[in-house]
């Protein structure tokens, strides 16, 4: 569920990914809610496998999603819209990490939740 990482940073991040007709969570033209989480989510992944890279790691870390808090939705994307998401890391304790995370098609907000995320502590690095 994401494209491709147009933007890194220490901490930050943005991604890109196209809503295709055969996506799976395509119903009706439009896609699901749950897919934002899950575009959100991979987003979060991205940079975290993408930094992990930076440092020389083998092997991107696995974290597993575990909170998603204040999330909303101000409308559903449609077939052949483009995702712009932006995540930001916020603290980290014990391996459960604050990602904040918004979502744009174009110029408009269409989504935007606060997620934790948890990267078991052998995968740390």
């Amino acid at each position: 569920m994401v494209d491709r990482l147009l933007e890194y940073e220490e901490g930050s991040a943005v991604t890109a990914f196209a809503v295709g007709r055969d996506n799976y969570f395509v119903a009706d033209g439009e896609l699901a809610i749950v897919a934002l989480v899950e575009n959100m989510a991979q987003s979060a992944s991205a940079m975290a496998g993408y930094k992990a890279l930076l440092e020389g790691a083998e092997e991107p870390p696995q974290g597993i999603l575990a909170e998603v808090k204040k999330f909303q939705c101000h409308r559903q994307p449609r077939i052949g819209e483009t995702l712009t998401t932006q995540v930001k890391k916020g603290v980290e304790v014990n391996g459960v990490a604050i990602v904040y995370a918004k979502t744009h098609v174009g110029d408009e907000l269409v989504a935007e939740t606060q997620m934790k995320i948890f990267v078991p502590k052998q995968q740390q690095a």
